[in-house]
């Protein structure tokens, strides 16, 4: 859970939201073929369900008042790797920002596999 305080009060918004936010924005991206599982639940989840969820491959974590976004991506061959990493980055920054108000301090993205088109 993420909290944020202002005059009005206090604001709870859930990790599932973050997940969900970021990974919609992350996927559209031009040159992302998919998202990747990031860790042992996600993969046991989607092994149990044998369903994928938007927010596959994604991690929020809060530092202070800032968010730290882990993003684990598949792109697709022959892409540019460099140019499709800087536009998640600057992607995922903007809609955080927009949809919720709170600072990034960064997003990481790590690329764990390919696919052909």
């Amino acid at each position: 859970m993420i909290q944020m305080e202002n005059h009005l009060g206090t604001i709870q918004i859930s990790q599932e939201y973050f997940a969900y936010l970021v990974g919609n924005a992350a996927s559209s991206c031009y040159g992302v073929a998919g998202m990747m599982k990031s860790g042992a639940r996600q993969g046991l989840r989607s092994l149990i369900s044998r369903r994928t969820y938007a927010d596959e491959g994604v991690r929020v974590r809060s530092q202070g008042n800032k968010l730290i976004i882990d993003l684990h991506i598949r792109v697709i061959y022959g892409m540019n790797i460099s140019a499709i990493a800087k536009s998640i980055v600057n992607k995922v920054r903007y809609t955080v920002e927009q949809a919720t108000g709170l600072e990034v301090q960064k997003v990481n993205v790590f690329v764990d596999g390919m696919k052909a088109e």
